[in-house]
């Protein structure tokens, strides 16, 4: 468990990945695209033509639904990023809730941006004998803007 504390930490950060699509937005799209589906069979009905389409048309509609919902539940995803003069803490809450979690003495601690990664710009926090990733659902620029972030905020934590 993350430690608490009283005092305002230097830096408090909470990271997510993008989320362009608002609620609203959803429904908006899902009677878009249901339209847009149902718009080239409306010639067909009243014939078997139409009944030999209807399960397909359906079965993408629910699918493109069940797409967008499993999209918005993964990107319940976050991390928590606190840094003390004496302690740094992450916090990563998986979309499905269960907590992993990460403390060190910032006085120790290493921000490395690795470019031979699987990914551009991989951010890593190293401290407390674990190195752990930081924001990889974040794009490659914001990767390099946190470093600096979180190399400024370590200077004035020494």
């Amino acid at each position: 468990m993350v430690e608490t504390r009283q005092s305002e930490p230097i830096l408090s950060l909470t990271l997510w990945p993008h989320q362009s699509l608002t609620a609203e937005g959803f429904e908006v799209m899902s009677w878009v695209i249901g339209l847009g589906l149902a718009l080239p069979v409306v010639p067909f009905i009243g014939t078997p033509v139409f009944w030999g389409l209807l399960p397909f048309v359906g079965g993408a509609f629910l699918l493109f639904r069940w797409m967008v919902r499993y999209n918005q539940r993964k990107r319940r995803l976050r991390e928590e990023l606190r840094i003390w003069p004496d302690l740094i803490t992450v916090e990563r809450i998986e979309a499905d809730g269960t907590t992993r979690d990460w403390q060190a003495n910032p006085h120790w601690v290493r921000v490395q941006l690795r470019e031979d990664a699987k990914i551009e710009n991989y951010l890593t926090l190293k401290g407390a004998g674990r190195e752990i990733e930081l924001g990889a659902f974040l794009s490659p620029e914001e990767r390099v803007a946190l470093k600096e972030d979180l190399e400024r905020a370590l200077v004035r934590a020494y």
